[in-house]
């Protein structure tokens, strides 16, 4: 079982850990600040440095999987090509730092937090998303037409109002009886645990709730982070989608 440490701060750019396997599919960690791909976010890229000085490369970090492709509470650190003979030497126990790039993470920390802020300006039940270092898109269960400048406006209205966002949970019950707060068709909260781990954007005091949804991802502390985001297209997929794209304003 890997510690998923970004579960609890999302801001943590580096964490000391011990090897547990180093497999086919990858290298497991004990602890780590790297996020799997899940959820529609992609997974974490940056390096993990042994102790004298050197440094593994790594590409992606997924979820584990055991024999038969079921999930697992690993998580694995892919390594990036020609890096083979030194990944061999490597062993359970071996001590490294596990480092992110910061800088890539948090370009999707900020795109992710703008995809819930777009949930609230589209109340519409999403069956599609991606968050990616460079753009987000979320598909939209509708037939009406969506206008890019008036998206663009609202979403700036609510990144300029410096909303807090948190993270909190709620239970598997408290879920079921709210099932309208999942407002992804594609992507189902996970179960088994007992509690499900929830983002909330505003509704703190008398302020405003903004949106509220199960969400593993990672997040900014306060919409004001966010800084210049824009629709910078809309698709009609289907007969009954509407694909929004946000991106970095230039």
């Amino acid at each position: 079982m890997t510690h998923d440490l970004f579960r609890q701060d999302a801001y943590l750019r580096e964490c000391s850990a011990h090897l547990t396997a180093v497999t086919d599919a990858g290298i497991v960690l004990d602890q780590t600040v790297f996020y799997p791909l899940g959820g529609g976010q992609a997974g974490d890229s940056g390096v993990l440095v042994l102790a004298d000085g050197t440094t593994i490369t790594i590409a992606d970090t997924r979820k584990g999987k055991d024999a038969d492709g079921n999930p697992t509470s690993d998580i694995v650190h892919i390594p990036a090509p020609g890096q083979e003979d030194r990944v061999a030497q490597l062993a359970p126990g071996t001590a490294v730092t596990a480092r992110i790039d910061w800088e890539r993470r948090h370009r999707m920390m900020r795109l992710h937090t703008t995809s819930h802020l777009l949930c609230h300006v589209v109340p519409q039940l999403v069956n599609g998303c991606s968050i990616t270092p460079d753009y987000a898109r979320l598909d939209f269960a509708m037939t009406d037409p969506l206008d890019k400048e008036q998206l663009t406006a609202a979403i700036a209205t609510l990144v300029a109002a410096a909303h807090p966002l948190t993270v909190a949970s709620i239970s598997d019950e408290e879920l079921d009886a709210n099932p309208a707060l999942v407002k992804s068709m594609s992507v189902q909260p996970p179960r088994g645990t007992g509690r499900i781990r929830t983002i909330r954007i505003g509704g703190e005091g008398d302020a405003p709730l903004i949106d509220l949804q199960p969400c593993g991802g990672t997040h900014v502390a306060n919409t004001s982070e966010i800084g210049a985001i824009v629709v910078t297209k809309i698709e009609k997929k289907s007969a009954t989608t509407r694909r929004v794209v946000l991106g970095f304003a230039p």
